[in-house]
């Protein structure tokens, strides 16, 4: 019989059987489409070797005026950042500054039944019921321990030479590496961010710089911990202290509700910056937190969120009540809401009605996704808040302005310099003469027209009521003018509200027009000139969009991933044909959409969807569209953003590290170099007519090294073969293919010789070739292999 060569349709596709399929590939991971051939993508390498801290969301480039300085903004979910000559530069803004008096005690720890302290000793005489934190003495012994009530000590804390500590004293002295600091103004959460003035002694212990608050026992008081020892417990030291508290905290994941029956059957809640008055009942010493709102439509898992709360609520301050609840619904006028958060607990004082003041709710909108569809409820579809750390950002001129999704608008400086952080763009404002306090409050993303020079928020506090949250609101400063925010006929700022849809998931800036999602349908954004400044046009009405950062531009075109497809916008939208649709959709984990983003690879046309997988939290997961071939892939692979930077992409993993991608063959993320495995695989493909069986006895193999940094590069080719297309596969004998040519210089590597042949004992119908390499070096790319084929009867 004749060789039959191995040929293949370029991309993956599994919208069929696989051997519906046949000619075609069905599975890959870490593989791309070069020129129509299969090829292992490139390795990467540390950017730089720090790390930042949090998980990044968010990757923005640009220059100095001069063109002399390269910046990287890197938002996380802790810090904003501007990496720039191999060093980041901490810019995360100040909210507030407050000075304290003698706000420093090193005697916390919540003591229960059975466990005294005193100056000199502290005696643990009660295993049942404690709670401390710290660090601890006992007889020349550290021991770090944190513990809540309810705990069991034995086995915990450990007495003299690791004896079991259930009633002993502490001999050597007593001391707590934890710091209390009361601060009645402002009121932080675990994992925040602050900076002292300077150094304050606590007891001889010296507490500086940047610390992070570990606990908050009351509202007035939080904890942090210092690498120093005390001797002795002390209270209200410190004299006059100095600390700058940086913008609070975000979360890594997206919270949720889901399930049939959460939100209103066949439709969508939308009551937003609903006002209500005094609409607070406490029980004394309860956490649950009694709201009553007239129709409001909710159901139990509902999320909702309080973002004015003007006066406290039973000794429970507003600033505890200003954020996201999910909540239990009592009446179609009343539900329950609860305060408490961890480990942590806010308790009511009193038994008492209509409290809170002037109050206002936002309700995000639960999207209908049909009939006996989960929904997906979150805390950031349209809220003034968000649970899922987001930032963007966007260059005005040489500087930077940039907003938390859900936050208020912050300004970084660039004549100011790298050592200086952003700042509320009110604050600038106003310090620069203009009304700062109509600069939007809230926005969910800001962006910049960079030919027409105006700074816009899309989601936004308006003008006419800057505490007001409107989630399809579109404002825009004066034109060059990043402080004028005040509309009038002497410039060319102001507000449009949005019509269609519920709220405004992301914008972009195109070469012409500014391209802005609602979650249903796709605005353009013209600039059309004074007086009425800004055109907005409906280019497609009934579409999706699955995230803020799942849209992108490569050469005029516009690509992003909807909740169940793909589409392009190249003048007008159409949906985008894909071979892995159902394979991609089906496998999503729909409940952490938010943290979908899309990146491109320009050197090799392509662009990158990342994503969750159905049972995964973080993203694992990627799908690859090469726009120049029109085909696609997919594998495995954590990173949290992307961003093309000069002829190579880089991108943020879950080791708070910039990669550069597309360097060498390798996973050089760590010190460490680890090899990248790559593997491909055909769908199932007949042997003749099918009616006989075929004995497949030699394999001609057609691979190219190219780029190897190895001297022998190998890869491992397999036959799988099946009777039929129900049976299960049978794994054929292949050699390991490997280079015959050894080199050490890649550059010089141009004649390409490879194994001859290999002989192999595979028997069947249909069978399926795959290719794999494992090994550190190696970078490949599939020709077209042949094998030979003898009769091997009918059954």
């Amino acid at each position: 019989m004749p060789l039959q060569k191995l040929s293949y349709r370029p991309g993956v596709n599994r919208e069929g059987t696989d051997y519906s399929n046949e000619g075609g590939f069905y599975i890959s991971d870490k593989v791309r489409f070069r020129s129509g051939q299969a090829e292992k993508i490139g390795g990467w390498v540390q950017y730089v070797t720090t790390q930042f801290a949090g998980i990044c969301r968010s990757l923005w480039s640009w220059l100095d005026l001069l063109g002399l300085n390269k910046f990287i903004g890197i938002g996380t979910s802790l810090k904003f950042y501007i990496l720039s000559g191999g060093a980041y530069y901490d810019i995360t803004p100040i909210v507030q500054t407050d000075t304290l008096t003698n706000p420093f005690s090193n005697s916390y720890s919540t003591l229960a039944s059975g466990i005294t302290a005193s100056a000199t000793s502290l005696t643990l005489a009660s295993a049942s019921s404690f709670q401390i934190s710290g660090i601890i003495k006992i007889d020349s012994e550290q021991i770090s321990y944190t513990g809540v009530s309810g705990n069991s000590l034995t086995g915990l804390v450990r007495g003299y030479n690791g004896t079991t500590a259930t009633s002993h004293s502490i001999s050597a002295g007593v001391g707590c590496s934890n710091i209390l600091v009361t601060d009645a103004s402002y009121h932080p959460s675990i994992g925040d961010y602050f900076i002292l003035g300077s150094g304050y002694s606590v007891d001889g212990v010296t507490v500086s710089g940047e610390n992070v608050v570990t606990l908050t026992p009351s509202l007035t008081t939080y904890v942090f911990q210092t690498s120093g020892f005390s001797t002795s417990l002390v209270t209200g030291v410190g004299g006059t202290v100095t600390v700058q508290y940086e913008y609070p905290t975000g979360s890594v994941s997206q919270i949720t509700a889901t399930g049939w029956g959460t939100g209103p059957w066949g439709g969508a809640t939308s009551l937003n910056n609903v006002t209500l008055t005094n609409p607070f009942s406490t029980t004394a010493s309860s956490s649950t937190i009694t709201v009553a709102q007239a129709n409001h439509r909710l159901t139990t898992g509902n999320w909702i969120n309080f973002s004015l709360v003007s006066s406290s609520v039973s000794g429970i301050s507003p600033a505890v009540l200003q954020q996201d609840f999910q909540v239990t619904v009592l009446t179609s006028s009343t539900y329950t809401i609860s305060t408490v958060f961890g480990n942590q607990t806010f308790l009511a004082n009193a038994t008492a009605s209509s409290l809170g003041g002037i109050v206002t709710v936002n309700i995000p909108v639960v999207p209908n996704r049909g009939w006996n569809t989960a929904y997906t409820v979150t805390s950031s579809s349209v809220s003034a808040s968000n649970s899922l750390r987001l930032w963007t950002q966007d260059n005005f001129g040489a500087d930077l302005a940039l907003a938390p999704r859900g936050g208020p608008i912050f300004y970084w400086v660039d004549a100011n310099g790298l050592g200086t952080r952003a700042q509320y763009l009110s604050s600038l404002a106003s310090a620069a003469g203009y009304t700062g306090s109509a600069v939007p409050s809230y926005t969910n993303q800001v962006i910049t027209s960079p030919i027409q020079q105006f700074v816009i928020t899309l989601g936004s506090t308006s003008y006419t009521s800057n505490t007001t949250f409107n989630p399809m609101l579109v404002r825009w400063s004066d034109q060059g003018n990043q402080y004028q925010w005040v509309p009038a006929v002497t410039n060319q700022s102001g507000e449009f509200a949005l019509t269609n849809g519920s709220y405004i998931m992301c914008g972009q800036t195109t070469r012409q027009e500014i391209l802005i999602w609602t979650d249903t349908c796709l605005y353009s954004m013209q600039y059309i000139g004074y007086p009425y400044v800004w055109s907005f046009q409906i280019l497609m009405d009934n579409i999706s969009i699955m995230s803020p950062n799942c849209a992108i531009t490569v050469n005029n075109v516009t690509y992003w991933m909807g909740a169940d497809k793909f589409y392009a916008y190249t003048g007008v939208v159409s949906t985008l044909p894909c071979s892995l649709r159902q394979y991609v959709f089906d496998n999503i984990n729909q409940d952490q959409s938010l943290q979908v983003f899309a990146g491109a690879n320009e050197g090799y046309n392509e662009i990158w969807w990342f994503y969750c997988s159905a049972n995964s939290n973080t993203i694992d997961s990627y799908v690859i569209y090469n726009y120049l071939d029109k085909v696609w892939s997919y594998g495995k692979m954590a990173r949290t953003a992307w961003l093309q930077y000069g002829s190579n992409p880089i991108a943020a993993d879950y080791n708070s590290r910039i990669l550069q991608h597309e360097v060498g063959c390798d996973d050089n993320s760590t010190s460490t170099t680890l090899p990248i495995t790559a593997t491909i695989q055909s769908s199932d493909f007949g042997i003749e007519a099918g009616d006989h069986l075929g004995f497949v006895w030699r394999l001609l193999p057609d691979i190219n090294f190219n780029g190897s940094s190895t001297a022998n590069p190998s890869v491992t080719m397999t036959l799988y073969s099946r009777q039929n297309s129900g049976s299960s596969i049978i794994q054929g004998d292949i050699d390991t293919v490997t280079s015959t040519q050894n080199y050490t210089n890649v550059s010089y590597y141009t004649i390409q010789q490879f194994t001859g042949q290999v002989y192999t004992r595979v028997r069947g119908r249909q069978l399926a070739f795959n290719i794999t390499s494992t090994g550190v070096g190696v970078a490949w790319q599939l020709g077209i292999p042949r094998i030979d084929i003898k009769p091997a009867g009918r059954r």
